[in-house]
């Protein structure tokens, strides 16, 4: 029987593709922002933001400070590779959130399963972008028309199982024109930074956590993430499976007490604290939490062999993300 034998989740900023003396550059997207989201649900202006905080975040973007986060970050991610080869893997069931990659608002399903034999990764031209989005995009895999591997009958089961347990899954089988729409950052963050060489096919599950009014609480994503394990669960071939939780966790305004509140969470299996996280403190940016949410609601609430935190501030205000790391070995599980 197929089996969930490891689980991780990782934070998908461009910053950790980027030297992070170029943080600053995508920090200039914060100064001219009029919605920078806090977890009451307000959204500030960098002005406002600045007046709130009191700068008081200055001295974390001097960069000696950034450079020692983006080590501790690479390290954390670099930990996650090594642990997802040894896992010995058959497939890896990523959990991300497309952001009009291969959707769009003329249809954006609150779930879906893609259900095709190669994921086509989206592309665009490149000319005038700044040297700092060209090189996110080649951390992203989104630099050119990558293909990887799919894994349909797995897929194609996950998709039976879910609607057979009443969850209305949507589904999509083929990226047609990559130019217009293909697979964005959350899938190929994970492919392309901790798959190293290896050619792993991916289920993906993709969730619209950005754009109301179809976006699942946390409760309805936990409990679907039940429901994927038990889909998983009842294929009958034997495959060690993998999944992954892509994005997150607080961001474009780094919340570091909400980040600890889901950390807390991860570390004891306190299902119920993950559950209740309310709408207001998913917006934006920190809605990916509920990637990680559903990822583990697949794993019962089982309690993390590993978690990592860094606070990446980029600017004196206190926006950038709270970059979060986890793994859970479930070979005994």
């Amino acid at each position: 029987m197929a089996k969930i034998v490891y689980a991780a989740g990782t934070a998908h900023s461009p910053m950790l593709t980027l030297d992070p003396k170029h943080w600053v550059e995508r920090a200039k997207a914060d100064y001219a922002s009029n919605a920078l989201n806090l977890s009451d649900g307000r959204m500030l202006n960098y002005p406002q933001l600045l007046e709130l905080s009191g700068g008081k975040y200055q001295s974390e973007i001097e960069i000696d400070r950034l450079t020692e986060k983006a080590d501790a970050c690479s390290a954390a991610l670099d930990r996650l590779a090594a642990d997802l080869e040894a896992a010995a893997v058959d497939v890896v069931v990523i959990v991300g959130d497309d952001q009009d990659e291969l959707f769009g608002m003329e249809n954006l399903p609150a779930i879906a399963i893609f259900h095709g034999e190669e994921m086509v990764m989206h592309s665009s031209p490149e000319d005038g972008l700044p040297e700092w989005r060209v090189t996110a995009r080649k951390g992203y895999a989104m630099d050119d028309y990558h293909i990887f591997p799919g894994k349909q009958d797995l897929a194609l089961a996950m998709i039976r199982g879910l609607l057979d347990r009443d969850v209305d899954i949507g589904s999509s089988a083929r990226v047609s024109d990559p130019a217009r729409a293909g697979f964005g950052h959350a899938y190929g963050f994970v492919i392309r930074r901790l798959f190293g060489d290896r050619q792993i096919p991916v289920v993906p599950i993709l969730l619209n956590t950005y754009f109301p009014p179809n976006v699942l609480s946390a409760a309805r994503c936990f409990d679907i993430g039940g429901h994927v394990r038990a889909a998983i669960d009842a294929w009958e071939p034997d495959l060690r499976v993998a999944i992954i939780a892509s994005g997150g966790l607080s961001h474009f305004v780094v919340d570091e007490e909400l980040d600890q509140r889901v950390l807390n969470a991860i570390e004891v299996g306190d299902a119920e604290a993950l559950r209740s996280i309310p709408r207001e403190a998913l917006l934006s940016g920190s809605s990916e939490i509920l990637n990680w949410i559903l990822a583990i609601g697949a794993l019962a609430g089982r309690p993390s062999s590993w978690t990592e935190y860094v606070p990446l501030y980029r600017t004196p205000a206190g926006t950038g993300v709270g970059a979060a790391f986890a793994s859970w070995r479930l070979e005994e599980a």
